[in-house]
């Protein structure tokens, strides 16, 4: 039977109109169905190919389908879809010897639904049995692939470590008479007397976390055989890594790991096969990343300030992300990022331990950076340009990586280049189709001063067939999550159908964004809103400046922490927005301490709980509710039943509070949806009726109300 379906790459199309070419329509939400992603890019370990992941959406089922593709990494050929049996694989990895393993795939259902029946479409699950096949050879057929041991392999190749999970315990059920038991049997609610009951996206309460087992190292040899513990320190270490002589290993563990009333700090330990133990780090830290180098000289670990020393030192900001060299030897630590400002993530090696490698945001963009493993070294940028580069995936040399780039012209196509960024080739095209035929927006990029002279970096996408002298506009302001996360180069679907409907539409990265470093990150601590808001309000005042944009139909809208600035510029800017649209914002910080499942943002950023005296203030000054008696707003708000990282309550006491002075107001709850309201359903139902709701207060009576299709 053939293995591998030979599918043809679409030739790159010319960017920009073809003279005679019929205009390129507008973006409908129906198109939702059409955008195909690109993900799970991995490069092989000889890096001659690049297994990667197509998903599409699926109305009729509500589900995504997945296919599997092979393409050669120096972009020849043409891509190849790996089928097994004539069905579609999932999960592609390479195994050393360049074989692609992958699982017999099925549709994945798109919601989670928690607490009560599902209403989409629940495909089976594929199992998790492997195969492997040999891609270079043509009608290859695919062998069943052994179960891979779980754990790290030591650099020889011989050993697997692991931190093995010991006997879970289970209380003994308490005594009780017959008459006792028959109601305990009749009792129909939730009983817990733990502290930390709730997960957002898990069942209501969540499994006592003090019940967890203690986990030790175990190490035993690849073949298989019994696992030898080699600790009983009765922790969960992680973060296992093996020297290269084979003799010790590194592992982060939290001593404090039960203690329900502390936050983790997992410190830095190693342990000799023999089962020697050392711990390596006292210093309230919380550690992560390790690897040693190649020639076992130094131990490199990730370093961030722990939520535990922020309050105990009481401090009125965050901490640094860092990579930490620590001597094998005993010598000083060498910080290789001090002078550094921004984040670090993925760290590794390269193969002759000079350097370390790691990604990093830097304003909108997503780059690959390293540094040389020295104490006087500077970070090197070493991939280019205004976009952003996910999922980066090295060869086994480390001569070669792949990835996806995203940009707010296109969905995400896959790259290659060499290690040094040099020799870039574009290995897809899924998209041509949607470029060719849909007339996607231009976006530009802004920075514009806050009222402290701060910069603050956005973005404004276009309304579709934009033409200055047609104007005025109205204009949509979208504010991201996080707070410290930050938005940049990416398609963004729901930005584009508000564009497709005749719409500016900002994003903006404000203070407390990540990527523009620390300052910039912790500047809005203790008074989430007030610097951030003024960010946005700025950067509005400088679209109107500049663009045709009326001033009386400008939006805003956003979830989670978007949701709350929503709420907070509905309030402190009531005269500025037509509409809004709050997603799973909070309103109440009183009521979220206590109800909602990250109690440490309140602990740190607003300096205490609500009974310290630190706290109480600022908690009543930047609660939107608080001041919803100036919302004159109209404002749909959207929330999902079993939010527990923005409880339901948080939006429903907005919605009362406004509604109860007559602003007109809408709420939609989804059944059964956690914090990250998801399903293609969903997602389609939301946007469609946020679009209705903005366009009935802003395009009212206005003469440029027509729209593309809804």
């Amino acid at each position: 039977m053939k293995q591998l379906a030979t599918v043809a790459v679409v030739s790159l199309l010319l960017a920009g109109s073809i003279s005679g070419q019929a205009p390129k329509r507008a973006l409908t939400v129906e198109d939702y169905y059409r955008i195909k992603t690109i993900g799970d890019a991995q490069l092989s370990p000889n890096g001659q190919w690049v297994s990667y992941s197509l998903s599409t959406r699926i109305e009729d089922d509500n589900t995504t389908s997945t296919e599997t593709y092979v393409v050669n990494a120096d972009g020849s050929g043409t891509a190849r879809r790996i089928t097994h049996a004539g069905n579609n694989v999932a999960s592609p990895r390479w195994t050393d010897d360049n074989l692609l393993s992958y699982t017999l795939a099925a549709r994945v259902p798109s919601a989670i639904f928690i607490g009560g029946p599902a209403t989409d479409a629940r495909a089976p699950r594929a199992n998790g049995a492997r195969w492997k096949v040999a891609v270079d050879t043509p009608n290859a057929t695919p062998v069943e692939a052994p179960a891979v041991p779980a754990g790290v392999t030591s650099a020889d190749g011989k050993w697997i470590a692991q931190a093995k999970d010991g006997a879970r315990s289970t209380p003994a059920a308490p005594a009780a008479t017959e008459f006792e038991q028959r109601h305990a049997d009749r009792f129909k609610g939730r009983t817990f007397d733990w502290m930390r009951f709730q997960a957002d996206g898990q069942d209501y309460p969540t499994p006592d976390p003090r019940l967890r087992p203690a986990a030790e190292i175990t190490i035993a040899t690849v073949e298989g055989g019994t696992p030898k513990a080699i600790t009983s320190l009765g922790m969960r270490p992680a973060n296992v890594a093996w020297h290269p002589n084979g003799t010790v290993i590194a592992f982060t563990a939290d001593e404090g790991w039960k203690n329900e009333q502390g936050y983790e700090h997992p410190d830095i330990y190693t342990v000799t096969t023999e089962g020697k133990v050392s711990r390596l780090t006292t210093d309230g830290y919380a550690w992560s990343s390790l690897a040693y180098s190649s020639d076992g000289r130094f131990l490199l670990a990730e370093r961030t300030f722990g939520t535990d020393m922020i309050i105990k030192q009481r401090l009125n900001h965050g901490g640094s992300d860092d990579l930490i060299l620590k001597s094998t030897a005993g010598g000083a630590d060498i910080n290789l990022t001090a002078s550094w400002d921004l984040e670090p993530n993925a760290p590794r090696w390269s193969p002759d331990g000079r350097y370390v490698y790691f990604t990093a945001e830097k304003g909108g963009t997503t780059h690959l950076f390293r540094v040389a493993a020295r104490a006087d070294a500077s970070v090197e940028q070493v991939t280019q340009g205004e976009r952003r580069l996910n999922a980066i995936t090295f060869d086994k040399a480390m001569t070669r990586i792949a990835y996806t780039v995203g940009t707010y012209d296109s969905p995400s196509e896959l790259w290659t280049a060499g290690i040094d960024g040099k020799g870039e080739r574009q290995l897809t095209n899924v998209s041509a189709d949607i470029r060719a035929e849909i007339g996607i927006t231009k976006t530009e990029q802004l920075t514009w001063k806050s009222n402290d002279g701060t910069a603050i970096e956005g973005w404004l996408t276009q309304p579709y067939g934009y033409d200055r002298t047609k104007g005025p506009y109205p204009l949509v302001v979208f504010n991201h999550g996080g707070p410290h996360s930050a938005v940049g180069y990416g398609f963004n679907f729901k930005q584009q159908y508000f564009a497709a409907n005749g719409y500016f539409v900002l994003d903006t990265n404000f203070r407390s964004s990540t990527g523009y470093g620390d300052a910039f990150k912790w500047g809005t601590w203790g008074a989430w809103g007030t610097k951030d808001g003024q960010d946005v309000v700025s950067g509005i005042d400088h679209v109107l400046a500049a663009y045709p944009v009326d001033r009386a139909r400008v939006a805003t809208m956003g979830h989670s922490y978007g949701g709350f600035m929503t709420n907070w510029l509905i309030t402190q800017y009531p005269d500025r927005f037509a509409a809004a649209a709050s997603g799973a914002g909070i309103s109440n910080w009183f009521s979220d301490y206590g109800t909602a499942d990250i109690y440490r943002t309140k602990e740190t950023e607003f300096f205490g709980a609500p009974w310290d005296e630190r706290a109480i203030a600022r908690m009543i000054a930047q609660s939107p509710l608080m001041q919803a008696g100036k919302v004159r707003t109209p404002t749909l708000f959207i929330q999902g039943e079993m939010d527990q990282r923005v409880p339901y309550e948080e939006g429903e006491q907005m919605y009362f509070a406004i509604k109860r002075q007559g602003v007109p107001a809408k709420m939609i709850q989804y059944a059964g949806q956690p914090h990250g309201i998801s399903g293609h359903w969903n997602n389609v139902h939301r946007m469609l009726n946020e679009l209705k709701w903005i366009d009935s207060y802003v395009k009212k009576g206005s003469a440029t109300s027509t729209s593309a299709r809804q």
